[in-house]
């Protein structure tokens, strides 16, 4: 009877006749040693500034769903109060399927990445004094490469209670609305024993003043600022 193949044998001939056991052990050493140098290399250059400010990309093999002006992820930014800043200042975990990715770009454009930037929640970055990351790579011209995203997605109405802190006119709009609400939450004849019309506004200039007055202090006693001053800014008081 003819013996049946087994293909482990076949496979090990086939090796075998490439390698000897001693080169083919080598080579695989050495393939392990190179790819440990370049993951650290990637590793080094997200955690420290590069004044980079492009890539010497291939745009014959980029994907140009992918690619992104300054301007988009400025107004992305503002809408829903994220920064974007160096990968330096990014104090959450940086997957290693994100290296990965970097390492297969460096090999299909044939180039050494630098200049990462981060586009992320103020909580996630480690800011100086004065939960849906995107990893990004400067193309040039404020054209920016997005290489990995991950974690979870952002709260569905994060982008409408963001709103409020994009500027002081909708931070003061967001105040009267709360003034008018608590308001309305005033018993009857608190102030006077008979409620009309002027002491009702008198009740809502005085609420109005007073929660003015708070948000006010909690803004400049914790160095709070709005959205289309902090997006790009390393300052957790700026």
């Amino acid at each position: 009877m003819v013996p049946r193949t087994n293909l482990e044998k076949q496979l090990t001939k086939i090796r075998d006749k490439q390698y000897t056991s001693h080169d083919w052990k080598s080579q695989v050493a050495l393939l392990f040693d190179q790819e440990t140098i370049k993951t650290e290399k990637i590793v080094e250059k997200l955690t420290t500034v590069s004044s980079s400010s492009e890539n010497n990309f291939d745009f014959e093999v980029l994907e140009t769903s992918k690619i992104y002006h300054l301007d988009q992820i400025r107004k992305i930014c503002i809408d829903y109060r994220l920064r974007f800043l160096d990968a330096k200042f990014f104090k959450g975990t940086i997957p290693y399927e994100a290296v990965t990715i970097i390492k297969d770009l460096e090999k299909t454009h044939n180039t050494s990445l630098n200049g990462f930037k981060i586009v992320a929640p103020s909580k996630l970055f480690k800011l100086e004094n004065a939960d849906d990351p995107l990893l990004f790579a400067p193309i040039g011209n404020d054209y920016f490469y997005l290489i990995h995203k991950w974690g979870k997605d952002l709260h569905p109405l994060r982008k409408f209670f963001m709103w409020f802190f994009k500027s002081f006119e909708n931070l003061l709009f967001l105040t009267f609305l709360v003034s008018v609400l608590c308001t309305f939450m005033v018993p009857d004849g608190l102030f006077s024993k008979q409620q009309n019309t002027s002491t009702t506004i008198m009740v809502f200039l005085f609420v109005f003043k007073s929660i003015a007055a708070v948000v006010l202090f909690y803004g400049f006693a914790l160095g709070k600022n709005f959205n289309t001053a902090i997006w790009n800014s390393k300052y957790f008081n700026a």
